[in-house]
C-alpha cells in the first residue's frame, strides 16, 4: 500500500509541474527552431537525407535477413533429403549391411554429411543426445538440457527456432526408427542463425557508415547551394534595410544571375522600388507645384491688404473683389485636388443606363455659355450606353471651358460624340493655338500647364488631370490631338458598355451611318484630331 500511494503522489506532482510549465516549454521549443532560412533548408535537408538512409538501409537489411532466413531453411530441407535418401537404402555405407540399430542410422547420418559453417547435426536416442558432427559451434548445443528436451523425443518431424546463449537457432528435428529396435532416435539439423546474418548486420553498418559520410557530403553542398540560392533574398533584405525615406535609389544586382524564380523576385522588387521612387517624385513635385499654386493667392491676398487704405472706400472695393477672386481660385485649386484623390476610390463612378445623343445635347447646351465663340455641335451618339453622367459632364465641360480660355472671340469650338470600334468617344476641339510637340506628353500630369500660345491659362493646370482621372475612373482613357497653330481636340474615349434602350426610346442604330461627316473621326483636318491642355 506505501509503495502505491508514493507512486501516485509522485504521478500528481509530475503532472502539477507538467501543467505549470508547458508555457515555457513552448517557448523552449520555439527558442531552438533556427532563424536562418539557410539554417533551416539544411536542416530538412539532413532530416530528408537521414530519412531516406534510413529507409534505405531498413528495407536493404530486412531482404538480407530474408534472403538468409530463406537459405537456412533451404538448407535445413536439403539435409533432411539427404537424411531420407540413406534411411530408404536401409543399408549402412559403412559395411554394406542393413542398418542394424537406430544407434547405427544416427552415427551414419552424421558421419556421411558434412556441416556447413553455422551448422550442426546431432542424434539423439530415447530423449538423450548421442552424437553431433565435428564443426564448432559457437556454443554447445549437446550440453544445453533445454535444447535437449524441446528436440530429443519429438514424434513428428518439427520446425522450430531457439534462444541459445548464441542467439537464435532454426532447426529442423526428425524422427528416427528401425523395424527390430525398439529405441526411438531423432536426428537434428540446426543453424546458428544469427552467426547466418552477420553478413546482412554487416552489409547494414556499412551502408550506415557510408550513409554518414554522405550526410555529411549533404549538409557542405546544402550549406553552399542554399548560400548561392539565397543570395538574391539576402540582397533583398540588404536593399530593404539601406532604404530611407528620402532615398529610394538603391537597386538589388541581377546582372549575371541564373535566370530563375529568385532572380525574378529581385528584379520585381527593383521594378517595385522603380514605381515608388517615381511615385515618390511625383508626390514631391506634387507638394511642391500645389504649395506654390495656393502660396501665390495667399501672396496676392496679403500684399494687397498691408497697402489697403481703409479711409479710401474705392481701394476697400476693389481690394474686396481681389480677394474675393483669389479666394474663388484657391477654391478651385482645393476641389479639385479632393477630387481627384476621390478618383482613387471604387465609388469615384457610378455608372447607370444614359442616353448618350441627350447628353451631348444637354451637354452642349451647357458649354456654349462659356464664352462667344463659334460653338458647333458636330455628332452625337444615338445609342444607350452605362455611364456617369455628372462625371462625364464635368469633363466635357473642363474640356470646353479649357478651349475657351485658349481661344479668342469667332474661334470655332466643336463638341460630339461617337461609337465606333467597341468605344465610346466624347470630344471637344477648338481652332486655338494648339500645343507644342514637347508639352503634349505632360498635359493630363497635375499643375501642368501650356508655356506658348496666344495667351498663358491663369488655371492651375489641374483641368486635364481631373479629366484624365474621370476617363480612367470609366476604364478609359484621355486623348490628346494637337497641331502647333492650327488648333487641338481632346478626346475622352471609354469602353462602349452598351445599355438596354430606355423606355419609349427608338430602337438602336448604327451610329457610323446618322453622325455628320464633319466629325473628328470623319475628315477632319489633322488640327482637329483629339487633343488637350491643362
Amino acid at each position: 500500500m506505501t509503495g502505491t500511494t508514493t507512486r501516485t503522489t509522485t504521478r500528481t506532482t509530475a503532472g502539477t509541474t507538467v501543467a505549470g510549465t508547458t508555457t515555457d516549454a513552448g517557448a523552449r521549443r520555439r527558442s531552438w527552431v533556427p532563424r536562418a532560412a539557410r539554417t533551416r533548408i539544411i536542416a530538412w535537408v539532413l532530416l530528408l537525407v537521414l530519412l531516406a538512409l534510413g529507409i534505405v538501409t531498413l528495407v536493404t537489411w530486412r531482404l538480407l535477413i530474408a534472403a538468409t532466413d530463406e537459405r537456412i531453411d533451404i538448407t535445413l530441407e536439403a539435409e533432411i533429403e539427404e537424411f531420407r535418401r540413406i534411411l530408404e537404402g536401409d543399408v549402412d555405407p559403412r559395411t554394406g549391411e542393413p542398418f542394424g540399430s537406430v544407434e547405427d542410422v544416427l552415427q551414419t547420418l552424421i558421419t556421411y554429411n558434412l556441416a556447413r559453417p553455422n551448422e550442426k547435426f546431432l542424434g539423439y536416442v530415447d530423449g538423450r543426445y548421442r552424437y553431433q558432427s565435428r564443426i564448432e559451434a559457437p556454443v554447445l548445443l549437446s550440453r544445453d538440457d533445454a535444447f535437449t528436451r524441446e528436440v530429443g523425443a519429438v514424434a513428428d518431424p518439427t520446425w522450430g527456432r531457439y534462444e541459445s546463449g548464441a542467439g537464435e537457432v532454426r532447426y529442423l528435428a526428425v524422427p528416427v526408427t528401425l523395424d527390430g529396435d525398439p529405441a526411438r532416435g531423432v536426428a537434428v539439423v540446426a543453424f546458428f542463425a544469427d552467426q547466418e546474418r552477420q553478413a546482412a548486420d554487416d552489409a547494414a553498418r556499412l551502408m550506415l557508415t557510408v550513409g554518414a559520410l554522405t550526410l555529411l557530403l549533404a549538409a557542405g553542398g546544402a550549406w553552399v547551394v542554399a548560400g548561392r540560392v539565397l543570395r538574391p533574398v539576402r540582397d533583398v533584405a540588404a536593399t530593404a534595410h539601406g532604404i530611407t525615406e528620402t532615398d529610394l535609389s538603391r537597386r538589388i544586382p541581377v546582372d549575371g544571375r541564373p535566370a530563375d524564380e529568385l532572380t525574378d523576385l529581385a528584379a520585381s522588387v527593383n521594378e517595385m522600388l522603380d514605381r515608388l521612387e517615381a511615385g515618390s517624385a511625383a508626390q514631391r513635385r506634387f507638394l511642391d507645384d500645389a504649395g506654390h499654386e495656393l502660396r501665390t493667392p495667399i501672396t496676392i491676398v496679403r500684399g494687397h491688404l498691408e497697402v489697403l487704405d481703409p479711409t479710401d472706400s474705392t481701394d476697400v472695393r476693389e481690394t474686396v473683389a481681389l480677394v474675393d477672386d483669389e479666394l474663388d481660385r484657391m477654391n478651385r485649386i482645393v476641389s479639385d485636388l479632393l477630387l481627384l484623390a476621390r478618383a482613387e476610390q471604387p465609388q469615384f463612378v457610378r455608372p447607370q443606363p444614359v442616353d448618350v445623343a441627350a447628353l451631348t445635347a444637354e451637354v452642349f447646351d451647357k458649354v456654349r455659355r462659356l464664352g462667344d465663340r463659334d460653338w458647333v455641335l458636330e455628332a452625337a451618339a444615338d445609342v444607350d450606353a452605362e455611364l456617369d453622367t455628372q462625371r462625364v459632364t464635368q469633363a466635357l465641360v473642363a474640356l470646353a471651358d479649357n478651349a475657351v480660355r485658349y481661344t479668342v472671340p469667332g474661334d470655332r469650338v466643336s463638341l460630339g460624340s461617337r461609337l465606333s470600334g467597341g468605344e465610346l468617344r466624347f470630344w471637344v476641339s477648338d481652332t486655338g493655338p494648339g500645343v507644342p510637340e514637347e508639352e503634349q506628353a505632360r498635359v493630363f500630369e497635375r499643375f501642368a500647364r501650356g508655356t506658348s500660345g496666344a495667351r498663358r491659362s491663369d488655371g492651375a493646370g489641374l483641368g486635364l488631370a481631373v479629366v484624365q482621372a474621370i476617363a480612367v475612373a470609366h476604364g478609359g482613357r484621355a486623348v490628346l490631338d494637337s497641331v502647333l497653330g492650327r488648333g487641338t481636340t481632346v478626346s475622352l474615349v471609354l469602353p462602349a458598355r452598351l445599355a438596354p434602350p430606355l423606355a419609349d426610346d427608338p430602337a438602336t442604330v448604327d451610329d457610323a451611318a446618322a453622325t455628320p461627316e464633319s466629325g473628328p473621326a470623319a475628315g477632319r483636318l489633322p488640327t482637329e484630331t483629339p487633343g488637350g491642355r491643362s
